[in-house]
């Protein structure tokens, strides 16, 4: 195998693994609010994430569903992932200030999954109305989905040479 499909296949494994730290973080995230704030078990939110491709039966598939929706989950996060690096190849503010980037980009997927992918989807509604879900939604947004996307995309970067020279080979 020469360098440059040593260097695409290891890049890609960092940003598969930017979806799935983010995915992990917000699951958890989710899992333990629910947890706390109604006693909801991890099945149930991972059920939630069901509902948005079953509507209401993804309650009622018990085992089934809840799987499909953590499946689901990690599939959105990994998604948000490489759009970030196609994104990131394109602008190399993206790399540069993976910080900023990060916390930007995560404040954005936040605005998108809430006020346009959940009402599209068969789950309906958007916005939640609880002032500390909202201003915590946010903060994992940014923190824990956007910042480490941003940061293995970054490192996804130090192993391929500029998209320019990628081009040119």
């Amino acid at each position: 195998m020469d360098n440059l499909a040593f260097d695409r296949k290891r890049a890609a494994l960092f940003v598969v693994a930017g979806g799935l730290v983010a995915g992990t973080f917000d699951i958890t995230y989710a899992c333990v609010f629910w947890a706390i704030k109604a006693g909801v078990p991890a099945q149930r939110v991972f059920q939630s994430v069901a509902r948005g491709l079953l509507g209401a039966a993804a309650f009622r598939g018990g085992v089934t569903t809840a799987a499909l929706g953590l499946f689901l989950h990690y599939f959105i996060a990994t998604t948000m992932s490489v759009t970030y690096y196609f994104a990131a190849r394109q602008w190399v503010v993206l790399r540069r200030h993976s910080l900023t980037c990060g916390a930007v980009y995560g404040l954005l997927l936040y605005v998108v999954m809430t006020y346009v992918v959940v009402p599209l989807s068969a789950a309906g509604g958007g916005g939640a109305q609880d002032r500390l879900w909202v201003a915590l939604s946010i903060v994992v947004h940014m923190f824990l989905i956007g910042v480490p996307i941003a940061f293995f995309t970054r490192r996804a970067f130090g192993t391929l040479p500029p998209p320019a020279l990628m081009q040119e080979t």
